[in-house]
């Protein structure tokens, strides 16, 4: 699903990632992990195509996206893969439905399929009542919630997650832990997550550790 090949990158004199390969299995939930500053967030980036590196390559469903210009590059993102993030990024002014709608739109799926696809996810992840909800009238846990439908609206080949627990409490981490394995068993999602909580790198099927830049 993912692999990636001697990634290298440099900012200026700085060396971030020195020579980064690895190898993620459709279907698994693989947590990456490492001190402040180990280089895990820029790996991040780049295998979810927000940056490129210096030099190596990677592949995700078979496309090497290395080889992709920034309009492609963005046509593959917006159909291949979702983003979660630790504060949410939702839409202040649209509702929890046209937050997990927008992806869909912006590829170019109708307005009616977009919103049976929203509807499908909220109600999965146990957001019915909230569908009408603006972000400032829901909890912490909730927006993180409707943050993953709307990753997940795409039906993307992979989902990455950036410290996805860290502005959550222990109730609402434990139970974000438990969705992604829900998600996993009914739709079959890849998610490859960045995180410090060693609790939730414990539950994933595989843990990558990262220091200094290396594997």
């Amino acid at each position: 699903m993912v692999i990636a090949t001697d990634i290298h990158k440099s900012f200026g004199e700085l060396e971030v990632l020195k020579g980064v390969s690895l190898h993620i299995k459709e279907g698994e939930i693989v947590a990456i992990v490492g001190q402040s500053g180990a280089g895990k967030t820029t790996l991040l980036q780049i295998l979810g195509t927000l940056d490129r590196p210096s030099s190596g390559s990677v592949v995700i469903a078979g496309e090497d996206v290395s080889r992709l210009n920034e309009r492609q590059l963005s046509e593959f993102r917006n159909k291949h893969i979702g983003f979660v993030f630790q504060f949410h990024q939702l839409l202040p002014e649209f509702t929890a439905l046209e937050n997990v709608m927008m992806p869909c739109q912006i590829g170019g799926v109708s307005d009616r399929e977009a919103e049976a696809r929203a509807r499908e996810l909220l109600n999965f992840l146990k957001l019915g009542h909230r569908l009408e909800h603006k972000p400032m009238q829901m909890s912490g846990g909730e927006k993180q919630r409707v943050a993953i439908a709307r990753a997940l609206a795409q039906r993307p080949s992979v989902v990455f997650a950036d410290e996805p627990t860290g502005n959550l409490d222990s109730h609402n981490a434990h139970e974000l832990q438990e969705l992604f394995f829900s998600l996993r068993k009914e739709y079959g999602q890849t998610f490859v997550i960045v995180t410090h909580d060693l609790q939730m790198a414990g539950c994933c099927d595989r843990t990558i550790s990262i220091k200094d830049g290396i594997i």
